[in-house]
């Protein structure tokens, strides 16, 4: 279970690919502090750490997370959000993540927003899964990449969020343009009151 607050983004430094799997080793601060079988979440995607050597950690993902997220077209050098799962003893700064995208979207628009920006995101919209929660909702939470951030004019399959100088430093959002496409995940409480009111 993780927060949406992001810690820092990753250093990707490589990529083995074997059979259906990708193996991602990257390097951050906090990797002497990282243990195996521990849950971090990558741009929005709750990975497990299998290797930890030096200053790396390496995780795994299988075909059917490369192929909901966007952790299958990281290169070497790529900047990803990472976040240790959260420590039940404390503050809730951001919303309830699991670590479970949704799919993707793509970034649509960019504007300056006087110091901040304003990013809109398009997704696929599908009406069956729209009725099960899978969808945003005017200042509700929605999380990309990662990030816990707060929904505002949402239509039917896009959405749009600001952005403030230190969440666009301190994550990857810097390197997000339009035609990007990033990791969502809608939020849970949505979902679960979906699902009791078409019971």
């Amino acid at each position: 279970m993780f927060s949406g607050i992001v810690e820092e983004f990753a250093t990707v430094t490589k990529l083995v690919r074997e059979q259906g799997n990708l193996h991602l080793t990257l390097t951050c601060s906090f990797v002497n502090e990282l243990k195996i079988d521990q849950s971090v979440s990558h741009n929005g995607v709750c990975l497990t750490v299998v290797d930890i050597t030096g200053n790396e950690y390496t995780v795994t993902a299988m075909r059917e997370t490369l192929e909901r997220s966007n952790i299958g077209v990281l290169e070497v050098g790529d900047k990803v959000n990472v976040e240790r799962s959260m420590m039940m003893n404390g503050r809730l700064d951001g919303h309830i993540v699991q670590g479970h995208v949704d799919e993707t979207a793509e970034c649509v628009d960019v504007k300056d927003a006087d110091g901040s920006w304003y990013y809109t995101f398009r997704y696929k919209r599908d009406a069956e899964m729209a009725a099960k929660g899978y969808l945003t909702v005017d200042k509700g939470s929605v999380t990309v990449n990662g990030v816990s951030l707060t929904v505002c004019e949402p239509t039917d399959d896009s959405f749009k969020v600001a952005i403030i100088p230190y969440t666009y430093e301190n994550t990857n959002f810097h390197t997000i343009k339009v035609g990007t496409k990033v990791n969502i995940e809608f939020d849970i409480i949505g979902k679960y009151i979906a699902r009791m009111i078409n019971k």
